[in-house]
């Protein structure tokens, strides 16, 4: 199978070379030029797969140039010797007689990029010895809060990699926020950006497109790529763990074989509802994907109107993680959408590039309206919701998570649609012990770590290992840059 860029489907690679570049050199996205289609029997073969089974099963059919074999040691050390908490890895639990829960936290850095990102590092590594690289790989990072942890901690110390990680200043919350900058490793960095996450990305990708730099770089024996959700490597993946769950609700007898769901993600970059979408072309029976925003609405609005308009007020809310403007990862389904029409999708971004908003074909929004449904949710909404979760069900879940739960009760109330519901619950509740405590009615929250003791007395739910471990860890990176000297960050760690 080849992969070509969405603005230019004549640049064609193999996957190792789709991953180990991570970014097309016109600025597009690396994406599968034919999407693969599950065997009629194929979810009932893998009903009764382990975890690591079933990646290995859904990733065979993408990297036509790993082995077997290979999938299955990369899968057993990225799901397993202890990593996640659960055997499942990624459990489906039931809220009510039509609602499921999808729990993607249970992983070392409690969020949902650990599905990707303890993945990665074997098929980037990989990547790299098939393609004879000879130089190091530089991992670039721009992260709305937990994309920079789960990145940092899986490329941690891994032979052949430096990994540098950039965060917007005051856009993550406390305990991500002390996640990364008390990280271990020798190959690591971090470094804050005076803006907001959009700043953080644009700037990132401005390295990647610097010819200049990139000569220095490789002087010195460095190439760039990148672990954000541009990396196929990280939305393959992700489609495994949709497919999952609805095996998990098969085997479970929750579901018939062929029995439609909906699918409710909240999402800022779009990644992980669009590996939702593509679990959906290959045969997953995904009735309707419900797109659920934070205040930060650009999606909603999107999908509804076809129109995207990044010329918007920027908000900092409790649900940081989807605070973005600009959605990279949307670029993949425009491809998809417009019938890999490259010269389509290269105008869309050329006009949010230079006037910040484009809108799509009618051909292109018909297609978005049989698949897609979207709405929003403010702080307000987002803290009732946690605290209806918990007195209703005993549910405790994240600002992220509330937000999704939210949309879904919105879109049933207007559609009638009473399809069963998966909810995808993307990060630990302890990632963001002050808005949780706040909507379960505690009026302050304890200083720095103590929160997380906080939240555990008052629910009776242990705060998860690794975060409750660092209360222990020494702060190592302290860095603060504007984006225009992100490039002097690099330099410096690169010396």
């Amino acid at each position: 199978m080849y992969y070509v860029s969405t603005r230019n489907k004549t640049d064609r690679r193999t996957a190792a070379q789709a991953i180990e570049k991570g970014l097309a050199a016109d600025g597009g996205l690396m994406t599968p030029e034919v999407l693969p289609k599950l065997s009629h029997n194929g979810l009932d073969t893998m009903k009764d797969m382990s975890y690591q089974q079933r990646a290995v099963y859904v990733m065979n059919a993408y990297l036509d140039d790993f082995t077997s074999s290979e999938l299955a040691s990369f899968a057993a050390k990225a799901y397993g010797g202890g990593k996640f908490d659960v055997k499942e890895v990624a459990p489906v639990r039931q809220v009510d007689d039509s609602t499921y829960c999808l729990e993607l936290w249970h992983g070392p850095t409690c969020a949902f990029k650990d599905m990707a990102l303890q993945m990665l590092p074997h098929l980037l590594t990989a990547s790299l010895k098939k393609n004879q690289e000879g130089k190091t790989v530089c991992i670039l990072v721009a992260t709305s809060g937990d994309t920079g942890k789960a990145a940092l901690e899986g490329f941690r110390d891994v032979d052949k990699t430096r990994i540098l990680v950039f965060y917007p200043k005051d856009g993550v919350s406390a305990i991500q926020e002390l996640q990364m900058n008390t990280q271990e490793g020798e190959n690591v960095g971090v470094c804050s950006v005076v803006g907001n996450f959009d700043d953080a990305q644009t700037g990132v990708k401005k390295l990647f497109s610097d010819e200049k730099l990139r000569e220095e770089l490789a002087d010195r024996g460095f190439f760039l790529s990148s672990a954000n959700s541009i990396n196929w490597g990280r939305v393959l993946p992700q489609i495994v763990y949709y497919i999952s769950a609805y095996c998990d609700l098969l085997r479970d007898g929750k579901l018939q074989k062929g029995d439609p769901v909906n699918v409710c993600v909240p999402t800022g970059n779009f990644g992980n509802i669009l590996a939702a979408y593509y679990a959906r072309e290959m045969g997953v029976p995904i009735k309707k994907l419900i797109c659920a925003s934070n205040a930060n609405n650009v999606l909603t609005d999107f999908l509804n109107t076809g129109v995207y308009d990044r010329n918007r007020t920027f908000y900092n809310t409790m649900s940081p993680s989807m605070d973005i403007l600009i959605s990279s990862n949307l670029e993949r389904l425009l491809f998809a959408l417009s019938g890999h029409d490259d010269a389509q999708v290269r105008e869309y971004m050329a006009q949010l590039n230079e006037c910040g908003r484009y809108e799509v074909s009618a051909a292109i929004k018909g297609k978005m309206d049989k698949v897609f449904s979207a709405g929003c949710c403010d702080d307000s909404q987002t803290q009732q919701t946690i605290g209806a979760m918990w007195k209703e069900h005993r549910y405790l879940i994240d600002t992220h998570t509330a937000v999704a739960f939210h949309v879904l009760e919105q879109y049933r109330k207007q559609s009638g649609d009473t399809t069963p519901a998966i909810v995808v619950s993307t990060a630990s509740p302890f990632k963001f012990c002050d808005n949780v405590l706040g909507a379960l009615g505690v009026e302050q929250a304890a200083e720095g770590t103590g929160v997380l003791e906080q939240l555990s007395q008052l629910t009776g739910i242990p705060a998860p290992a690794p975060l409750a471990a660092l209360k222990e860890k020494q702060v190592r990176f302290t860095q603060s840059v504007t984006k225009e000297h992100m490039v002097d960050q690099v330099l410096e760690m690169l010396r």
